[in-house]
Parts: structure tokens; sequence; C-alpha cells
């Protein structure tokens, strides 16, 4: 039962952040073999200056250990 939160800068349409809802969708089905109608993926805007507060600090830095991919940008690039 995967559920993702997928959390971007704000500013993208309903359609992107739907296409954007099936890639994720297809990419858990394909790696971990989940059926569609298990999962779920949440799409949260975050504006540019709210970003390092709400999402880098909490999200990436303090939960550095659960990172498989790590960002290009910041102190853990």
């Amino acid at each position: 039962m995967p559920h993702v939160t997928v959390q971007l800068y704000a500013g993208r349409s309903d359609q992107d952040k739907a296409r954007l809802a099936e890639a994720v969708t297809q990419a858990l089905v394909d790696a971990l073999g989940s059926k569609p109608d298990s999962i779920s993926v949440g799409v949260e805007d975050v504006t540019p200056e709210d970003w390092m507060g709400k999402v880098y600090e909490p999200e990436i830095v303090a939960k550095q250990d659960l990172l498989f991919k790590r960002p290009g940008y910041g102190p853990l690039k």
C-alpha cells in the first residue's frame, strides 16, 4: 500500500499533477510490483520562499538517513 507525497514548487497545473501522479504510480508498479489500486499519490505545492523551511530542513536534512536519492543543491549535495 504505497503512499507518496510529492512536494514541489507551486504553479503546476492540475493536468501536470495528474500526469505526475500517473508516472509515480507506474514507477511503483514497475519497481515494486504494486497494484495500481493500492497506490495513492498526493501533490503539495510549496512556494519557493518556503522551500528551505518547509521541505529542505524538515524533510530532507532531518530525514537524510531515509534518502536514497540526495538533492543536487544545498548542504547535502
